[in-house]
């Protein structure tokens, strides 16, 4: 089997005398959609901090596209084609949607050609934020936002996404339509890796997950064998998972 295009390997990350992550290991191939699951506080975020550069691990590798990067800047990560989409959205709410998308090129700043042509792409993935163009990104309703959001990592043309907690505060049925973007997206080569509370929804949309606890990977499975299995989600992942499970059959009923 080829090299992943994303390898972490026996990592630890420290917030201070906090450790987030522990001895934690995961791949992600090229073209693969990816689920990380798990309660509050299993580690995450810092997962996707780690890949991105946004902490740096205090013990283990993290290797891209053939090439280690333990613990180098996020925007030379960036340059290298991993795009973050953090939880909480971080959009400049005062400038336009227009701003918001050449702050996500701002990268690729000297290729002149290029902006049009990955302005196009997340167009055609995002026809309302077309709409939008001139309108300031804090007056767009949340959905657009989240929208705008990974419009924005779209624009340096990543070869892996990150994206954090893309249901937060939004309604099923507009995370399902985000999520239908996000395998158009995925379908065109970029590799994904998700954080998300409703874990029926992220098992439903990905091809593997890695189930987290208190830092560390405590499972990891095809995410249709893990959806099959909603009493060992439970196990691991506790009533909440099944919760979320059941209110969002109920939504889509």
């Amino acid at each position: 089997m080829s090299e992943p295009l994303l390898r972490v390997t026996d990592v630890d990350a420290h917030y201070g005398p906090i450790q987030a992550l522990r001895a934690l290991s995961l791949e992600v191939h090229q073209g693969e959609r990816v689920a990380l699951v798990g309660p509050n506080g299993a580690g995450k975020t810092s997962t996707l901090r780690v890949v991105s550069g946004m902490i740096r691990p205090t013990r283990g590798l993290v290797r891209f596209a053939g090439e280690e990067i333990t613990g180098r800047p996020a925007h030379e990560l960036v340059a290298l084609g991993i795009a973050h989409v953090p939880e909480g959205r971080a959009l400049f709410p005062a400038m336009t949607v227009e701003d918001n998308l050449r702050a996500g090129f701002w990268v690729r700043r000297s290729e002149r050609s290029g902006y049009q042509r990955a302005r196009d792409r997340v167009m055609d993935y995002f026809p309302i934020l077309a709409e939008r163009e001139g309108q300031a990104a804090g007056t767009l309703s949340g959905g657009e936002q989240q929208m705008l959001v990974v419009a924005r990592g779209l624009m340096s043309e990543p070869k892996l996404l990150l994206i954090d907690e893309l249901s937060l505060g939004l309604a099923p049925k507009i995370v399902a339509q985000i999520f239908e973007i996000i395998e158009q997206i995925n379908r065109q080569g970029t590799a994904v890796l998700i954080v998300e509370q409703f874990v029926h929804m992220a098992l439903q949309n990905t091809d593997r997950a890695y189930a987290l606890a208190k830092g560390q990977v405590v499972m990891d499975d095809s995410s249709s064998r893990l959806l099959a299995n909603p009493q060992l989600v439970a196990a691991y992942l506790g009533d909440v998972a099944v919760a979320h499970a059941r209110d969002l059959s109920l939504t889509s009923a």
